[in-house]
């Protein structure tokens, strides 16, 4: 690989173009980070080299999966010493077919559902009824999981033997046939147990109204996607017209979700604000566990210990299920301090209200944080507790409020 690098330089000499572009990136952090993704400008990266066909490696010469993102980054993930720094280089070349790990799509098998998924995490959203928030699904897996979670639970064949077995009264059969394929069962990689209904989920965010009632809009109205792997996945989501305040305001979240990470980054703006306005994020709280959340505005970050809704089981085996479903930590991250964080009581069948962070946005600003989860059933990440979940977003929230330092010759 060395020899075929330093051919490649020589040509390129020869050529009178740069052989390299030397990327730097240094860690102001008293602690080492792992596999974080960087990025950089990829026109001045082509510029420098050339070309605009390359290939990033460490400084060992070993090739790095890297993408070019919709917004004209180079993107790749980087590890770093603590107060230290990595060296890395981009050379003329063609890049390997890198494994996806990042990833979403419209899963027309359920209508008009919205899902994405990266190695740790997997999301959806919902274009109709009354689920406005972010729902998740459980993973103990790093695979790439939602395809198979569809079409398992969309096996028309096993739904026509559950449906025939309950059709002649044989209902405890039939639902044990059902348990056996749909993905609200653990089946060793992962569930859905989590509940959204008419609340903000597990991290969406909504206008607040001059009551102090949350301005939550209906499911999204078209998406983009911007982006779709291997290393970052990236969606527009469109929201149908509201009323505020006496402004007719279209919103726009643009969310994306990097390799390697339990945390997504969402970017909301809204056409037609003409005053600045508050606006809340957060969690639902649901009524199985009410008390266990953290607020910590000076950090910022919130966050949740959900036990999931069992109530969709069947009576007869839903205290056995129930144990499958372990415990889910949900939370936000804030790169700017909230001006408050609170509980806001809202009470409804399955919830008794959120935890918010509130803030304001301006007219043609936007509003930037990040929302993730983990399950205690995800031996890899080894988060058993709510007190470990609280250091996961402390963590966090250093990281995007002390990004990576990153520069190029």
């Amino acid at each position: 690989m060395k020899q075929r690098l330093f051919l490649l330089a020589c040509l390129l000499c020869t050529m009178g173009l740069t052989a390299q572009v030397t990327i730097t990136v240094q860690n102001p952090l008293p602690a080492a980070r792992s596999f974080e993704m960087v990025q950089v400008n990829a026109q001045k990266v082509k510029a420098k080299l050339g070309t605009d066909s390359f290939v990033v490696t460490d400084a060992d010469g070993k090739e790095v999966p890297s993408q070019l993102t919709w917004d004209g980054q180079l993107i790749f993930q980087v590890s770093v010493a603590e107060r230290g720094k990595s060296t890395y280089r981009a050379v003329a070349g063609t890049p390997q077919q890198y494994e996806k790990r990042a990833t979403g799509r419209l899963f027309t098998e359920r209508g008009d559902e919205f899902g994405w998924e990266n190695d740790r995490v997997a999301y959806r959203i919902y274009g109709h009824g009354g689920a406005v928030g972010y729902d998740l699904f459980n993973k103990s897996t790093s695979r790439l999981m939602l395809d198979w979670w569809y079409a398992s639970e969309q096996d028309q064949e096993m739904r026509s033997v559950s449906k025939k077995l309950h059709d002649r009264g044989y209902h405890d059969l039939a639902d044990q046939v059902y348990n056996a394929f749909c993905y609200h069962i653990d089946h060793g990689q992962g569930m859905d147990c989590y509940t959204v209904g008419p609340t903000l989920g597990s991290g969406a965010n909504a206008l607040v109204g001059a009551d102090g009632s949350l301005c939550m809009p209906h499911c999204y109205k078209s998406y983009e996607i911007l982006d779709n792997g291997p290393l970052r996945f990236t969606v527009r989501l469109t929201y149908p017209e509201i009323e505020y305040q006496g402004q007719k305001l279209v919103e726009t979240r643009v969310i994306t979700l990097d390799a390697g990470t339990s945390f997504c980054k969402v970017t909301v703006s809204y056409d037609g604000l003409t005053a600045a306005a508050p606006i809340a994020s957060g969690i639902v709280v649901h009524k199985q566990n009410p008390s266990a959340y953290v607020l910590n505005q000076t950090a910022g970050y919130l966050g949740y210990e959900d036990l999931g809704d069992g109530s969709p089981y069947n009576a007869k085996y839903r205290a056995e299920l129930e144990k499958l479903m372990g415990k889910i930590y949900v939370g936000t991250v804030y790169p700017e301090r909230p001006a408050a964080m609170k509980f806001a009581e809202r009470a409804n069948g399955i919830a008794t209200g959120h935890i918010l962070a509130l803030s304001t946005i301006k007219p043609a600003s936007t509003y930037t944080y990040y929302f993730g989860n983990a399950w205690d059933h995800n031996e890899e990440l080894g988060i058993r507790s709510l007190t470990d979940w609280e250091a996961v977003l402390s963590k966090q929230a250093q990281l995007v409020k002390s990004p990576l330092k990153v520069t190029i010759k």
